[in-house]
């Protein structure tokens, strides 16, 4: 099926149209077309037809012709937030008693999404040789997302953007972060809580996206996960990177509802207690979704996704001889969970309209100690001895909850085209019980231990937000989208009114060129916002998008797009002691303790590029995207020079896809390529002289890393057991094994400096077994 492209699912419908035609190819006017029996429109004089607001599902088109007996189409699934459309062909007048068949079926843009996004279908996450079964690593393929300093992170990383700045949203639930190993000063971890197996499809919007979305700058990450099966009751068995585990599924109420279980375990703790960093990861996830029509008009639905973690990093008794890196000077020990629960309730008012309410709510908790073994000085004491006396220089045992109420409307009405509003609340609770009570070496000081803290709070504040925008046709050919929104952020006592402006202009049935704007704000992290006095004084950071393009669908299975954008940002905030340093070059780390200092909304950045893209979706042997940008990201910190962004590629290019060798073989691969990355230098006297990282802030991002290149490949095989699909895939990630470029580090115990290398040939396993 071709790319479909999905403005926010608030309603779980879509849009089912198209044109009958004759057996001659002409429109077919004045046919009365019918969505099973239910609901029927009948075609104009060019022989169109359109149902908006239609459940997500698989349908069959009932056609009754003037004088004829009605006929059936073939079976049409329509994927909730996406236009369908159809092209009917009625057979001759001599065989209106025979099924008819749907040609040409394509899915098409909705009319409120105006700019390039992406439609990510199951398969391709599950198939991609460097995804790891991942959602968010997938997304790294796409235009306009790079990676961040290691392989080892999923961080999404969009135009400019840091990875603070997308937003995911799971089955109408707004998610803070849906992965695994996180903390409360990231957006990313190492992979996602979400099994890829319960995923119907992912849409991705890169920018200028329309006015439901909210309080992110860059991105919008929007899931929607696949119902469980209503007829019967199924298990299925998965081995992969995230774990072992398996999904059950089955029917509600005699098919009226369906559930789905997802459970999932790593298992490298069973075989061993060190994978190399001196400890070895440990995480539990759960997905489910429950779903039950209430009647014909109103549908509920209710989604859970947990995940719990552990890991232990640092020295231990057989490490302390041997390893000369610099996790080896500390013992960090970590452990996390996080949760996000939603229920849904969806009416259908007629054939006009459809709302959702929507009751959300989301925890996290982080429970962590680091202790520098070096503090004290050098000492030769067996590595349990000089842990149990080296002292800690942070801890943290803190939790945010959040809880939603929101409500989205989508009406068709004959003056204002399709008009969307809705409105949501959100009380926050945050409680931080953190410290690091000698503060941090931040390589951007001249001088060590800067900015300690001890952070001890409870708060509880609010937001609130209400949108509207309507989507009309001006002409035949050009359609506009005028929308906006308003937001309150109560803790930082700002309002800020976003408007959005997009338009699409058809220029041949294949060819259509679009562009967009927006003004984008987003609250800065609560933690950022409570650990200084000073910081309470933050503003929203703002992001002005400009975007335009064409896109280019030659056939219904494949598209090309060639877009072009440009991003101001302001308000974003700063170091206010590090004049060179701005929040934007941040957050892809797991130390927390490195990024958190006082800061003003001063900085400034711009962020413009060019891409082009170009996909083939699956139904034939290959299915494959492919894409190349080229772009420039500056970011200032107090001092207003521009500066390279540390996430700053100018060249990316990115190819995934796979053949289908048999009905038993598949071949995936991946190729990755970027421009290399700036970087700070240390500078080797002052970082000598005090035995820490100093930074040669005259060279701030003024040196570039090697290129980056990475090939990945990955074979299927499909076995028949007991009556059963069991697929078995193997393969390896880089298997050049690239020695490609991390990060610069200053080893204390060495007083050396050290740089680290980004994941070497990583052999890939697994299977799922359906029964």
């Amino acid at each position: 099926m071709p790319v479909a492209l999905a403005a926010q699912d608030t309603t779980g419908t879509g849009v089912l149209s198209g044109v009958v035609y004759t057996d001659q190819k002409t429109p077919a006017p004045f046919v009365t077309v019918c969505v099973t029996g239910s609901r029927c429109e009948l075609s104009n004089e060019a022989g169109e037809f359109r149902f908006m607001d239609v459940r997500a599902g698989e349908y069959r088109l009932e056609v009754a012709v003037p004088g004829q007996a009605p006929i059936v189409t073939d079976p049409v699934t329509l994927r909730a937030g996406l236009d369908v459309k159809v092209e009917v062909v009625l057979p001759p007048s001599t065989a209106l008693e025979k099924e008819i068949t749907v040609v040409g079926s394509a899915t098409a843009i909705p009319e409120e999404l105006k700019t390039s996004g992406f439609l990510v279908e199951p398969r391709e996450i599950a198939k991609d040789a460097g995804a790891l079964q991942d959602v968010s690593r997938y997304v790294q393929s796409l235009p306009g997302v790079v990676i961040g300093s290691t392989d080892f992170r999923n961080d999404i990383i969009v135009r400019g953007g840091s990875p603070l700045e997308n937003l995911f949203i799971v089955d109408n639930v707004e998610v803070p972060n849906i992965n695994t190993f996180a903390n409360f000063a990231s957006a990313g971890g190492t992979v996602s809580i979400l099994d890829s197996a319960m995923i119907r499809d992912v849409t991705f919007l890169t920018g200028a996206y329309p006015a439901p979305y909210t309080n992110r700058a860059s991105s919008v990450l929007q899931i929607a996960q696949r119902e469980g099966n209503r007829q019967k009751r199924e298990t299925r068995a998965t081995l992969g990177f995230a774990g072992a585990g398996g999904i059950v599924e089955g029917p509600l109420a005699n098919g009226r509802g369906s559930w789905i279980v997802s459970a999932r375990r790593s298992f490298l703790d069973l075989f061993t207690n060190d994978v190399g960093f001196g400890g070895v990861p440990v995480l539990y996830t759960l997905n489910s979704k429950f779903v039950y029509d209430i009647n014909q008009q109103d549908r509920i639905w209710a989604v859970n996704i947990s995940g719990v973690d552990r890991i232990r990093l640092g020295r231990t008794a057989a490490a302390a001889d041997q390893e000369p890196d610099e996790v080896f000077n500390f013992d960090i020990r970590y452990r996390g969970w996080r949760s996000a629960t939603g229920v849904n309730w969806q009416h259908v008012f007629g054939s006009k309209g459809v709302g959702l309410l929507g009751i959300t709510q989301s925890s996290a908790r982080v429970r962590s100690t680091v202790k520098d073994l070096l503090r004290n000085g050098m000492s030769t004491l067996p590595a349990n001895d000089l842990i149990a006396q080296s002292p800690t220089v942070f801890s943290e045992n803190s939790g945010e909850d959040e809880t939603t109420v929101k409500y989205d409307a989508t009406l068709s009405t004959a003056r204002w085209g399709k008009v969307q509003t809705g409105g949501s609340a959100k009380i926050f609770r945050v409680r931080y019980d953190t410290a690091s009570p000698f503060g941090a070496d931040n390589p951007y000081a001249p001088t060590g231990d800067t900015d300690p803290f001890f952070l001890n709070t409870t708060i509880t504040t609010t937001q609130t937000s209400a949108y509207a925008q309507t989507t009309v046709g001006l002409t035949s050919a050009l359609n506009v989208t005028v929308g906006g929104r308003v937001d309150n952020y109560a803790l930082l006592n700002r309002t800020r009114v976003s408007p959005r402006l997009g338009a699409n202009y058809t220029l041949t049935p294949k060819v259509s060129a679009h562009a967009a704007t927006g003004m984008y704000y987003q609250q800065p992290p609560f933690l950022f916002v409570t650990v200084f006095p000073e910081n309470r004084n933050l503003v929203p950071l703002r992001a002005d998008h400009y975007v335009g393009g064409l896109t280019i669908q030659p056939t219904t299975t494949t598209r090309i797009t060639i877009e072009g954008y440009h991003k101001r940002y302001s308000s974003y905030p700063v170091a206010r002691d590090y004049p060179e340093l701005s929040l934007a070059n941040l957050g892809d780390t797991f130390n927390t303790r490195q990024i958190l200092f006082p800061l003003v909304s001063k900085g400034v950045g711009r962020a413009t590029g060019l891409e082009i893209f170009a996909e083939r979706k699956g139904g034939g042997r290959w299915y494959g995207q492919a894409n190349l940008a080229f772009s420039k990201a500056r970011h200032a910190g107090l001092d207003a020079i521009l500066r390279p962004g540390s996430f700053d590629y100018p060249i990316v290019f990115n190819g995934t896809g796979g053949l289908r060798l048999s009905s038993k073989w598949e071949l995936g691969g991946r190729v990755a390529y970027l421009s290399g990355r700036p970087y700070t230098p240390f500078d080797p006297l002052q970082s000598t002289l005090q035995q820490r990282g100093v930074y040669d802030l005259s060279r701030v991002n003024g040196v570039r890393a090697p290129f980056y290149f990475r090939v990945d490949l990955r074979v299927d095989r499909t076995f028949t057991v007991a009556g059963t699909p069991l697929i078995v895939f193997a393969g390896a990630q880089n298997i050049t094994n690239r020695k490609n470029f991390s990060q610069q580090t200053w080893n204390r115990a060495t007083n050396a400096l050290d740089t680290s290398d980004q994941l070497g040939v990583f052999p890939l396993i697994g299977m799922e077994w359906r029964f």
